[in-house]
């Protein structure tokens, strides 16, 4: 069955929009209401629904030109998050959940101490703050701020490898959320998701990645709060699936948590396991705050499922990545915390 078949088959079911599941998204799109945007609206929402997409969200370069025009393309079938793309001085971020016609100022740097109001204005309305393209190789876009007061790190932007020379560094941005939650989790009990998103601008990049988000309906509300909790993973397309548990204990007392849970082994062994479709000869690696520990190869039709023995004693956290055979993304997770 084609992609646009299986999105299809999977909106009609949850034409209601309050069914509790995994939802797919893509949290950074532009129309011709920003520089080098080239499509309408209407366009947008029809390649989004093409690629599977349950959820997008409209981030213009600061402006909220288009928040009048959503509500007439989106549906039961396609829910359009208001946002913003907030272009400072000294790095890109996403206000994602903003109200109609807000426009969150932009023409600060690191230097000014600006960010944090126009941060905690975001939350102060129930948004979301997302640190965009942290490693973007132009003038703005390398992300100066400390992540401090970010929800949300988008660690995958557009195709994960590319020969155009504006292309943001994923290898890079990825490395540095990577080293960092091992510190963010044992210092501070918390940690910041990851997130992927196409930057699209052009036909036939929405998509490419997206975020999938375990949420209680389709709403904005229900998605901001899925991807704040870290109840998600990034897929390059929606040909791409993944499933990722960790579980620990036997019979009346066995516990398993999915992506973004939070596993109580009480020191015990636990099981990571990582399902898998759509990565022929693909590779699983999963990696705690001892870097990349386990990896394995999945079958050449790309269907597959690999389990891995560890515990907390070993790292406060597992994560997956799954690759390409050359070395391209085909899908990552948020982590699983042990305790």
């Amino acid at each position: 069955m084609a992609t646009a078949d299986r999105a299809a088959v999977r909106n009609r079911e949850r034409v209601s929009g309050s069914e509790s599941g995994w939802y797919r998204g893509d949290c950074h799109v532009h129309s011709v209401c920003s520089h080098g945007g080239e499509l309408m609206p209407e366009r947008l929402a029809g390649e989004a629904r093409a690629a599977g997409l349950d959820f997008l969200a409209a981030t213009e370069h600061n402006n909220a030109d288009t928040h009048g025009t959503w509500g007439q393309h989106a549906g039961d079938d396609l829910l359009v998050i208001l946002g913003q793309e907030v272009t400072t001085r000294t790095g890109h971020w996403l206000a994602l959940g903003v109200r109609p016609g807000q426009v969150v100022d932009w023409r600060y740097g690191v230097r000014d101490g600006a960010v944090g109001r126009h941060l905690d204005e975001v939350h102060r309305g129930g948004g979301l703050c997302v640190a965009a393209h942290p490693h973007a190789p132009y003038d703005s876009g390398t992300f100066l701020y400390p992540y401090e007061g970010f929800d949300v790190v988008e660690v995958w932007n557009g195709p994960w490898s590319s020969d155009l020379p504006w292309q943001a560094d994923n290898e890079a941005a990825l490395a540095e959320w990577g080293r960092g939650l091992d510190a963010d989790i044992r210092r501070q009990g918390g940690w910041r998701p990851a997130m992927g998103t196409s930057d699209a601008h052009l036909s036939g990049q929405i998509g490419v990645p997206h975020t999938v988000v375990q949420a209680e309906e389709l709403s904005t509300d229900a998605v901001l709060a899925g991807i704040r909790a870290g109840r998600s993973w990034i897929a390059e397309s929606a040909a791409v699936e993944l499933s990722f548990t960790v579980s620990a204990g036997t019979g009346a007392g066995a516990q398993r948590v999915g992506v973004g849970g939070q596993l109580e082994s009480h020191g015990g062994p636990v099981m990571a396991r990582v399902g898998v479709r759509g990565v022929p000869s693909g590779v699983v690696s999963f990696h705690t705050g001892e870097g990349k520990v386990r990896v394995a190869s999945l079958p050449a039709a790309g269907v597959g499922a690999v389990e891995w023995r560890t515990g907390a004693r070993e790292s406060a956290f597992v994560r997956v990545e799954v690759r390409h055979p050359g070395g391209r993304m085909a899908a990552l997770s948020s982590p699983v915390t042990l305790l």
